[in-house]
């Protein structure tokens, strides 16, 4: 059994997160680090925990620990491990988007590899530290890295992809209460949402040029998930596509090819990516789902650990979903 530690749990990743944890065979939940909650209990704040858990919240850390998440806001988790020093065995897992990018890799006597599995699995299977891929960028590295690895992104990109309300983080803003939300649909950062520098290098990596990516992120009036679309022009036939997606991720469990339409509700409460390709007169659309909380950020987290620690890959990610 491996210990494990949380920094920062009180907000919607880290809940499912610690939810994962809890219920996964071969880890044991040690502490959950909050300033501003200690000594008060997790079902106070994640409430669907009572009866599951008798564990508080703590201000002291386990710097031994085998396991650290880290889900603390963009910036500030290299401002916490600058002020900890962690055992240099201690696997850490950063949800932030502090070490995401190559320039930003390096921080200490680590080097923090990109966990997305379905681009780089052997480098993540090696790494003690993992920068978990964001949301948004999950979805559509997901949905366009068969194109690049094949050298097939060839013209621009054009990107609409709508998440739901926990996107937004825990706490309120104008844009994210119900009353703005419900029966509302709104776009917000466009062309310049922060996911799109890790999506850039992922593309430019594995195409071996530059790619341009256009990108409107939306608000949905829903709670979670993200319903991607793209599209670009595509010289084949979409048994070409399908059988080049379907090649590329052959060994990676948790994406898989729709000849069927798919909705976002068939992959909620799931570490699943469905993707769907849809061929017209030279232009591929490219659909992409995933529940935002779990493949787009607690679960993908889980699963890099998975990877890192030998196990297989879906160990504690098997999850119920309902359509319904």
């Amino acid at each position: 059994m491996k210990t494990v530690g949380i920094i920062g749990g009180s907000g919607y990743t880290g809940g499912e997160l610690l939810r994962l944890v809890l219920q996964h065979p071969n880890l044991v939940l040690e502490f959950v680090y909050s300033t501003t909650r200690p000594n008060t209990p997790l079902s106070d704040t994640h409430q669907d925990l009572l009866g599951t858990t008798t564990l508080n919240f703590t201000d002291e850390i386990n710097l031994d620990v085998d396991v650290v998440f880290l889900c603390l806001g963009h910036g500030n988790s290299s401002l916490f491990l600058e002020q900890q020093e962690f055992s240099k065995e201690t696997v850490i897992i950063d949800l932030s988007n502090d070490f995401r990018l190559s320039a930003d890799r390096n921080f200490r006597d680590r080097t923090f590899a990109y966990g997305l599995p379905e681009l780089q699995k052997n480098e993540i299977k090696n790494a003690k530290s993992i920068a978990n891929p964001g949301c948004f960028a999950t979805a559509i590295q997901l949905a366009l890295l068969p194109l690049a690895d094949s050298k097939k992104l060839k013209n621009t990109v054009h990107i609409n992809a709508t998440t739901g309300s926990t996107g937004a983080g825990v706490e309120l803003s104008s844009t994210s209460h119900f009353s703005w939300r419900n029966n509302n649909l709104s776009w917000y950062k466009p062309f310049t949402h922060q996911h799109l520098d890790e999506i850039r290098e992922s593309l430019n990596t594995a195409q071996g040029d530059d790619t341009e990516v256009i990108f409107l992120p939306l608000r949905g009036d829903f709670t979670r998930g993200i319903f991607a679309t793209a599209y670009t022009s595509f010289d084949g036939s979409i048994k070409d596509a399908l059988s080049l997606y379907t090649n590329y991720f052959s060994e990676h469990p948790f994406t898989h090819i729709s000849t069927q339409e798919i909705a976002l509700k068939q992959v909620i409460n799931s570490n699943n990516c469905f993707i769907h390709l849809h061929l017209h007169q030279g232009i591929l659309l490219i659909t992409s789902i995933i529940d935002n909380l779990i493949k787009g950020a607690s679960g993908q987290a889980l699963q890099n650990l998975n990877l890192i620690m030998g196990w297989e890959e879906r160990l504690g990610l098997e999850l119920k979903t309902n359509i319904f």
